[in-house]
This record gives structure tokens, sequence and C-alpha cells, in this order.
């Protein structure tokens, strides 16, 4: 009799209802916390901080930040005690992750997710902040922002896509930029289509590591109808195949409305299994994504790149993989 229950515990979360964060306006504060690898000293928090101020914030360090245990930002129960009070304080708005690295998925099970739930906020970040973003998809909190992390370089793109989904609402048409390369015909900033049309669903993802890491946790949403959105860096073209096989098999692509796979930053495996000595990515992406018959393509611009989109986990979107776009079909804030 034990065996339908443990499987209940792994399998997937069910969709969830929820609520949509407050957006942001000149003179709130913002949260920080380190919820995966520690900073190297004390001047990256400065750095942060001075970014949150030049974006009209004012920006709040949890208690353990710049904590270190190993190579993470504190002990795990610590971390999560960060994530779970700035949910609670009623003068944080927003909370910005202040870098990724690996941790997060570690400090799920000590985070108070009824107060999560509670108290929508906008969480901020990326790379192995794709945890927590998928755990508050799958316990019903409010919609998150996968979008640059603190310490990242906040270029003029990046920081007017955030601002456009966080302060103001909009509904932007997430589109690649036009290089100004003298060239005949643009060869950076590309979009490849991996099966075209279009297609509306809920945008859930992030890294593709993390994430596939999540199959068969309770931290792990429900995609039936959603738009995945993947990245990645420094993974070889063998285990993103593993991978895409990996949530194949966990049934999480067949269940799916559209895939935008964006950057995948050096990955390649340098002893070999690229072009030449084994499948290319783009050749990957085919097998697993673009025989599901759903609009797909890839080269999105956002993941480990120095400009990204910033794209609010939950919201609806729609994919046109013909034009290489995606469209946010409602506001992700109130």
């Amino acid at each position: 009799m034990a065996a339908p229950a443990l499987l209940a515990t792994l399998a997937p979360a069910k969709a969830a209802t929820r609520a949509k964060p407050p957006r942001l306006r000149a003179g709130d504060t913002i949260g920080l916390i380190e919820p995966a690898s520690a900073s190297s000293e004390p001047f990256d928090i400065t750095l942060v901080e001075e970014a949150m101020v030049a974006m009209g914030l004012k920006p709040k360090r949890g208690k353990h930040v710049l904590d270190r245990h190993g190579y993470l930002g504190g002990q795990d129960k610590d971390r999560a005690a960060d994530v779970t009070a700035m949910f609670a304080d009623p003068e944080v708005r927003a909370i910005m992750c202040v870098r990724g690295g690996w941790g997060s998925a570690r400090l799920l099970p000590f985070v108070d997710w009824e107060v999560v739930r509670a108290n929508p906020k906008m969480l901020i970040g990326f790379s192995d902040i794709t945890a927590l973003h998928m755990a508050i998809a799958a316990k019903g909190g409010a919609y998150t922002i996968h979008g640059p992390n603190g310490s990242s370089a906040w270029g003029k793109s990046s920081l007017e896509s955030f601002k456009a989904v966080a302060f103001d609402g909009a509904m932007p048409l997430y589109k690649n930029p036009v290089a100004s390369d003298d060239r005949l015909v643009q060869r950076r900033f590309r979009t490849q289509k991996l099966t075209g049309g279009k297609a509306q669903g809920r945008l859930l993802g992030g890294n593709l590591t993390v994430l596939t890491a999540l199959a068969g946790t309770q931290y792990m949403p429900d995609f039936t109808g959603a738009i995945l959105f993947l990245e990645d860096i420094d993974e070889a073209e063998y285990r993103i195949d593993r991978m895409l096989t990996q949530l194949g098999q966990a049934g999480v692509l067949s269940k799916l409305a559209g895939v935008v796979f964006g950057q995948c930053t050096n990955c390649r495996d340098p002893d070999g299994s690229g072009p030449g000595g084994g499948f290319t990515l783009s050749a990957l992406l085919e097998q697993h994504i673009g025989s599901l018959g759903v609009p797909a393509y890839q080269g999105a611009w956002f993941g480990h790149i120095a400009d990204q989109f910033s794209l609010p986990v939950g919201a609806l979107a729609e994919i046109d993989a013909d034009a290489g776009t995606l469209r946010l079909l409602e506001s992700a804030v109130v």
C-alpha cells in the first residue's frame, strides 16, 4: 500500500492558482537575498545595492547575505529563512536574487510556502534561481521574473526589458535585437525555427540543468499547455541530449503548447561531440523538440549573456515560431 503514496509524492505538482505581484515604483524597497552561491566579497553586494538605487529603489539586505557555507551563501535553513522573511516583510515590495551558481534547490524544503502564497511578490533572477521560480509556480505563489540577477551587468536592453514588465506592467513583444554588423544578411542574434506556427500558454521554464533536476519532485509545476523556455551554459551536447531525454520520458515535453530555447552559452564538448564529432545543439533540439509538433524556435535573447529579456514566469503569452517572437497577453503585475 506504500507504493501509491510514494508515487503521489513524486508526481509533478498540479497547476495552482497564482496571483499577480504588485508592480515596482520609484522609492519601493527591494529585498536582496543569496539563495545559491556565495558572493566573493562585500563589494559585490555594494555594487548590487548601487544598481538598485540607480533604478530608483531602496535595497534591503537579507539577514544572511554574505554568509558562507562551503561554496553556498550560508546554511540551507538560513538562506531559506531569508526567502521567507522577505516575503513576510511588509516593507519589501519585490525580491532580487544577488546571483546564481548552485544551491537554490537545497533550501526549498525549508521555505514557508504558506507565507509565500499569502504575500504575492516578484522574485527576480535566473540560472540557478530557476529552482525558486519553479517551486513558487508549483506551490501557487505569484508570478516571478526570469531576468537578470542583481549582480548582472544591467545594460540598457536588460534594464528596459525589466522595467517594462516590472514597473510599467507592459505586454511587450519579445524579439531579438537587430545586429549592426556590416553584412549582406544578419548573422548575429538570429533565431531559428524548429516547428512553425503560433500557440498560447503560460510561460514556464528557465535553466535546463536546474529544471531537469527538479523532475519527480513536488517543486516541479504542471506543464500542461505551457510554453516552455530554456537556456543553459557550459553544457556539452551529450548532456543536453540526456536532459532533454529525461524531460521527454518524464512526460513534460508531451504536455507543451510551445517551446522557446534561448541562448546556450559555451555549450560544446571540447572533446569532439560538436560538428563533425557528434550531434550539434540544433540537431538535438530538432530531435527532442522539433518532433513534438508544437510551435518552437531557438536562439531567443535570454540566458547567460550580457543583456537579456525579462520573462514573467506564469504569465500568459503567445509564441510565433515563424517570426521568432514571444508576446505577453497579460500584464504580469498589478
